[in-house]
């Protein structure tokens, strides 16, 4: 019931703001003025290692203006205001909307779907809430398994009775309630590809944790869920991506958030994550054979190299970054799945055991 009127308040709250932004912007053109919006600018690293930024604080980093009164900017706005008008329209009535139905509403005006995630998160910065305040939510992708009960919207998941099946990630987090849990630590693994391993192989049986991938970078409810879990079963997490480019910065959205979503940064980071691995040093400790190893592509190491200069690394991981180097000076890559080349559940019967047991992890 608490979580019903929280809701309800906050839903008044945000159409009054949106009233009041409203209003200013038909104040000033009834005025002969050429109204102006205040757009926080939000950034979750810079490119200066070894600078003294501020970059982890959550505040904003100055502001952008968009007047009427040039063209991209013109243009920006009548998107805005067309998302507004939407956002509103769901919170009168209580309903919630995805980014693409709002995309199809006007496809002919928005073009694409990122001109309509822009705004969305304009939006958020102007009103100061989070995505799913304005009952926009994302098509859930997550999937979880293991020692783990909770109800949504009055949907019992029940986990514990089988740890090995699999669940989808609540999409509607702000409705989770009685999480109930025995396990002893959590992990996050990059790909699906990997989560069905460890199901096929019953992991969750013989060990005592929760399994989640967002099957690539995570969307809102995944990270929204395990910021839940982490924040009420005060469990270590660890996390397991590939040993690429591509891991190693989902490994860093999980830890520190995506430069796109920098305002709500706050909210998503997981700041106690532990990497698991895949590391480069692994190549060594686990016998993984040349043949298994890939060349960084010209794609690859430019990526790396711009990972590499992200001032969150140097000043909070530097552990992170040295296996980063690592990777980039011996210009080789692999997958987590290249541990099969010893046997097919190598993964699950020695490779994660002697890393979480052993304390292999940074």
């Amino acid at each position: 019931m608490k979580g019903n009127q929280s809701s309800s308040r906050r839903r008044m709250e945000l159409l009054g703001k949106i009233r009041e932004f409203t209003r200013s912007l038909v104040k000033a053109l009834s005025e002969g003025r050429s109204p102006g919006i205040f757009i926080d600018k939000f950034s979750n690293y810079c490119t200066n290692p070894h600078g003294n930024c501020c970059c982890g604080s959550d505040l904003p980093e100055g502001q952008e203006i968009l007047t009427i009164q040039r063209e991209c900017s013109a243009r920006r706005i009548d998107v805005l205001l067309r998302v507004l008008v939407i956002v509103q329209k769901l919170l009168q009535e209580d309903r919630h909307g995805s980014k693409r139905d709002i995309y199809y509403m006007h496809p002919s005006v928005f073009s694409e779907q990122p001109v309509v995630d822009r705004a969305i998160n304009d939006i958020c910065i102007i009103l100061q809430c989070s995505r799913h305040n304005l009952n926009v939510v994302s098509v859930g992708n997550g999937l979880v398994m293991g020692w783990l009960r909770f109800v949504e919207a009055g949907r019992k998941f029940d986990c514990i009775n089988s740890p090995s099946n699999t669940f989808p990630v609540p999409v509607y987090v702000e409705e989770v309630r009685d999480i109930v849990s025995v396990a002893e630590y959590i992990l996050i693994v990059e790909k699906e590809s990997v989560f069905q391993r460890l199901a096929n192989d019953h992991f969750c049986d013989t060990n005592r944790c929760i399994v989640i991938t967002g099957r690539g970078y995570p969307d809102i409810p995944t990270r929204r869920f395990l910021r839940l879990l982490i924040e009420k079963l005060r469990l270590p997490v660890y996390c397991l991506v590939d040993c690429d480019p591509y891991g190693f910065d989902i490994l860093t959205t999980y830890r520190f958030g995506s430069m796109q979503m920098a305002y709500d940064a706050k909210f998503l980071r997981l700041t106690g994550i532990h990497w698991l691995g895949a590391f480069p040093s692994d190549v060594e400790k686990y016998s993984i054979p040349q043949q298994c190893l890939l060349p960084l592509t010209a794609e690859d190491k430019r990526r790396t190299e711009k990972m590499l200069n992200r001032c969150y690394l140097e000043k909070q991981v530097p552990e992170w970054r040295s296996e980063l180097e690592l990777m980039l000076q011996r210009g080789v890559k692999f997958e987590i799945e290249a541990l099969a080349v010893h046997s097919i559940s190598f993964l699950s019967q020695q490779y994660l055991p002697s890393k979480i047991h052993g304390g292999l992890h940074m």
